[in-house]
């Protein structure tokens, strides 16, 4: 039996699909705009724990967006589409950006063992689907026309408040979320559809029955969600900065389209934040997979990172708990290695192994209980009651869930090399870069004489001894 922290209904609910035959389950995915920062790969990796876990009971269809195009870089409807910034940032075309930062995301994703959802929606190539949900609210009396599109109004939909609460909707009417203008009618009101500047012409822009424009961020979920989910959906995961906004605004438009409720469980992540405050693109602080590589961290070792802190509170980045991560990482294999080889590559689903099994599963149906079930993961690869084939049994089936290959071989450790090896290589390379290459055989030939062989790799000279 498993249970969700429900966002909507603010504490843990059963959960109880609409059917058992198909889960359906929605994800905010990227804006394409530039690289994925690991606090935003922290969602991905609690989602694709959702995504496992389910699976275990269901078969779920999973739909992630790809917002190429909508974006604003502020919530007060107004400022530059992200995708056209980015390619004033790097003087190439607003297709070309989102090509290219989408093809990075999914090589990050994939290297972090995501399961790939079922259906990829890219939000430029759902415009017509947008343009018929913006007609029925309009149809619906829910919209307005101003100078610059064509918006919502939030005071016909009464229950705006019913994501975070009659109290912060109040704050906002307040105007902390934006600066009230002439034409809107409310501060919370949000546009569904945005007119193309008149005095420049933008990359992306679509006809549409209110002019040439392109659509608004929010729209864009509401009417690609259904379009594959239908009305009413299971799931809805995000990050918890999309509650007050960009949530709501879906919940409003969708419900008041089709006059029944969107989502039964909201499911949020918590932030990924360093000490000196939240990982942010706009403020320049962030960390990129590329930099955790380049620093000499694999992956997978930033996913075990996440595992051990609850999807739900906010987890503080350091390199010194991705050092201790990695050093976990390694020494869980080491143990999954051991088990295996002891068991001969037999496993053993014995009732035994069954029992941990059911201790593993039963706390990541409990709100997805990552830390409790890498614990358990730790007790049963040391436990004296389990055999080999027993550990590695369980061992399999836990890391279907956590995708940490266990069974992965480390890397051979680096053989320390006599500093007057050291010396002729770095002679050496030094000769081989001034193409000196009488002088590179010469080394080579005093290495040898020490007692090792050089081989030229992609990666450089390697030195081994003989």
């Amino acid at each position: 039996m498993m249970h969700l922290y429900n966002s909507a209904s603010r504490h843990k609910d059963e959960f109880k699909p609409l059917h058992a035959e198909q889960v359906t389950m929605y994800c905010c995915g990227p804006t394409v705009y530039n690289y994925a920062h690991i606090g935003n790969l922290r969602t991905y990796i609690f989602e694709d724990l959702l995504a496992r876990t389910l699976r275990l009971h269901y078969p779920l269809k999973h739909v992630m967006n790809v917002t190429d195009v909508g974006h604003l870089v502020s919530d007060a409807d107004d400022g530059e589409d992200k995708m056209e910034l980015g390619a004033a940032r790097e003087g190439k075309s607003a297709w070309d950006i989102a090509k290219f930062y989408e093809a990075k995301f999914w090589a990050d994703y994939d290297a972090l063992h995501c399961t790939r959802p079922s259906v990829v929606s890219r939000a430029t190539e759902h415009i017509n689907e947008m343009i018929a949900l913006v007609k029925t609210l309009e149809e619906k009396g829910y919209t307005y026309r101003t100078s610059d599109g064509i918006y919502y109004d939030t005071s016909k939909f009464d229950r705006y408040d019913a994501l975070v609460g009659h109290a912060r909707i109040c704050g906002l009417q307040g105007g902390a979320r934006v600066e009230m203008s002439d034409e809107k009618r409310n501060p919370t009101d949000f546009a569904l559809w945005k007119f193309s500047p008149k005095d420049k012409k933008r990359q992306m822009e679509w006809d549409s029955p209110w002019g040439v424009g392109f659509p608004g961020w929010h729209i864009e979920c509401s009417a690609m969600a259904m379009k594959y989910l239908g009305h009413t959906l299971d799931i809805h995961c995000g990050g918890i900065d999309h509650v007050t906004i960009h949530h709501t605004n879906e919940i409003a438009q969708s419900e008041a389209a089709t006059g029944e409720k969107y989502v039964n469980y909201w499911v949020h992540g918590e932030f990924l934040i360093l000490r000196s405050g939240k990982m942010s693109k706009s403020g320049g602080t962030f960390v990129t997979l590329d930099v955790l590589k380049e620093k000499g961290y694999e992956p997978l070792a930033y996913r075990y990172l996440c595992l051990g802190a609850h999807y739900r509170t906010q987890l503080e980045f350091s390199y010194e708990s991705m050092d201790s991560a990695s050093k976990s990482l390694k020494n869980l294999r080491a143990l999954a290695q051991q088990a295996q080889e002891a068991a001969g590559g037999a496993a053993q689903d014995t009732e035994n192994a069954r029992a941990w099994k059911d201790k593993f599963t039963a706390a990541m149906e409990d709100d997805l209980n990552a830390p409790k079930a890498l614990a358990v993961t730790w007790e049963a690869v040391r436990s004296a009651e389990l055999s080999a084939g027993e550990k590695l049994a369980f061992l399999q089936f836990a890391d279907s869930i956590l995708s940490l290959d266990l069974f992965k071989q480390s890397a051979p450790a680096r053989q320390e090399l006599p500093a007057e090896v050291e010396k002729l290589l770095a002679e050496r390379a030094q000769a081989r870069a001034a193409k000196d290459w009488k002088k590179s055989d010469e080394l080579r030939d005093a290495i040898a004489r020490a007692g090792y062989i050089v081989k030229d790799t992609p990666k450089g000279q390697q030195a081994e001894k003989k």
